[in-house]
């Protein structure tokens, strides 16, 4: 994309991810380079929390260029499953992770992969360096041994056995004899992992689509009682679609598109929240009564119309044209992930968020590819094992983005399931009209609106302003990944290129010419 060697910022979810990124900087690889290599090391060495054989979509905005989203996102498997075949009804699983989930693990829970095509297709189109010494990282990371993060050691205090022991590669990687989870900051060797990744490094990621990689999949998820298929992994394509793009303030902000409903949601939320402040003072009690009564009028629609249509497209433009008119605000109106940012100096943004739901617990003998459950995460797929004809994308609240103004570029995203789209519009209005600056804006502490119970309610970090909702009130003791993990890496149009990494989420940091260590 460059003609010459530029300076990159990258913000990621871990230090070894944002250490990935310095080293293809220093290969002379652009930001959607440094990005991939940081989202490469995300995705295998933060066990639980996400793996490569799940969903990914990429926000890249060019200078000069339209932005644009590669889908990735993890589709309906199912094709040709051959006469006779019975799958089974999976395991339902409950948890008390997060308050209490319910969700669906084994082989029928098993969704087909796209993060590793949307990945590579970014990097054909829009990378510098070449495939190969992208994976380099990841391989020496995985062959090598990782420290197990600390927020896969608290995820796997409530999943590790239940899920995660359901493989014995699983189990011998994760837990000491006796079914003891190892601790945080243990070193993790997955078998089988370092070689899938060396294979997918030299072949591409064809292997893992129609190769032996492939095969190994199909097999156990058969065996597993799954209907994933050697025709839906072969027959996969990312889709590369026009970012959906808002204006808030001076600035544009894309973000991912239809069908994907997180993106959508996002531009209501800022939409809403910014007609709001424009209205009023931008005093602390004003602010928050604009964010909360965007939060209930967006996520409620969302509850209600997004995630149970057919058209998510239509519905999506619905929701638009009632946040601009403002019609959408009423009294009450009738949700686990990797992400990676990354700039260069030429005015280049890469935005990656990844998911496997919340793990199948299934590795194919000796792949080390842990698959997802993404036809069992049943807040996002509210249709369940029922999810729709193969080959659809399954709905996702992953909301990779980027925003400019004149030569100035941002990129931004959070893991963090519904919160998601909540984190970054709070960061977004206090960083692109409030006028803080990215570090500023990540530490705020934040509210979420929770529509999901018998009836709305408010989560507050401390120190977090509610504004006169009369909604009920929970506060959170402390500052809490509950409400997302920010990554955002910016350039000013002139020298300055910046990082900042959610202080709420253990995360890395790299900008080119400062290698002190960011956020360990």
């Amino acid at each position: 994309m460059m003609s010459r060697p530029g300076r990159v910022a990258v913000a990621s979810s871990s230090r070894l991810a944002a250490d990935a990124a310095a080293e293809i900087a220093d290969l002379g690889g652009n930001a959607v380079d440094c990005a991939i290599a940081a989202a490469m090391v995300a995705m295998n060495t933060e066990p639980g929390v996400c793996s490569l054989a799940g969903g990914a979509y990429v926000t890249i905005w060019p200078a000069g260029e339209d932005p644009i989203t590669v889908d990735g996102g993890v589709a309906v498997p199912g094709k040709e499953p051959g006469p006779g075949y019975d799958p089974d009804e999976g395991t339902p699983l409950h948890m008390d992770y997060g308050g209490g989930i319910d969700t669906i693990v084994g082989c029928r829970s098993v969704g087909v992969p796209g993060a590793l095509r949307a990945c590579e297709h970014a990097a054909d189109r829009f990378g510098r360096i070449g495939w190969a010494p992208l994976l380099g990282p990841a391989i020496r990371a995985t062959r090598d041994g990782f420290p197990l993060p600390g927020a896969s050691h608290y995820y796997l205090e409530y999943s590790g056995v239940p899920v995660f022991c359901r493989s014995p590669d699983g189990e011998k990687a994760l837990f000491r004899p006796g079914r003891h989870l190892r601790s945080a900051g243990d070193a993790i060797v997955v078998p089988g992992l370092a070689d899938s990744l060396e294979a997918i490094a030299t072949e591409g990621a064809r292997t893992f689509y129609e190769g032996e990689l492939a095969r190994r999949m199909v097999a156990h998820v058969r065996d597993g009682g799954g209907l994933l298929t050697t025709a839906d992994l072969a027959e996969f394509r990312p889709l590369e679609r026009p970012a959906l793009t808002v204006t808030l303030g001076d600035w544009s902000v894309a973000v991912n598109p239809p069908p994907a409903v997180g993106g959508a949601v996002l531009a209501a939320l800022l939409k809403l929240a910014n007609a709001r402040l424009s209205d009023n003072s931008t005093g602390h009690e004003e602010t928050a009564d604009a964010i909360v009564t965007a939060q209930l009028a967006a996520l409620q629609f969302r509850r209600d119309r997004l995630d149970v249509v057919d058209d998510v497209s239509s519905e999506a433009e619905h929701l638009l044209r009632l946040a601009e008119s403002g019609e959408l605000l009423g009294p009450h109106m009738s949700s686990a992930t990797v992400h990676t940012s990354a700039v260069d100096d030429s005015g280049l943004a890469c935005s990656i968020t990844s998911s496997s739901g919340y793990g199948s617990g299934e590795i194919p003998p000796g792949t080390g590819l842990w698959l997802n459950n993404c036809i069992g995460e049943l807040e996002l797929n509210r249709r369940g094992l029922e999810a729709g004809p193969p080959g659809a994308r399954l709905p996702s609240n992953m909301t990779p983005g980027a925003a400019r103004r004149d030569a100035a570029v941002l990129a931004f995203g959070s893991p963090g399931a519904d919160r998601i789209t909540t984190a970054l519009q709070q960061f977004l209005l206090f960083h692109l009209v409030l006028g803080e600056n990215i570090v500023e804006a990540n530490a705020r502490a934040r509210v979420h609106v929770e529509v999901g119970g018998a009836a709305p309610a408010v989560s507050a970090e401390p120190g977090a302003e509610v504004g006169a909702t009369d909604l009920p009130l929970k506060r959170y003791p402390t500052q809490n990944m509950y409400f997302g993990g920010v990554g955002a890496a910016a350039f000013d149009g002139h020298e300055t290129l910046s990082a900042s990494a959610d202080p709420r989420r253990v995360g890395g940091t790299f900008v080119s010419t400062d290698r002190d260590p960011g956020n360990d």
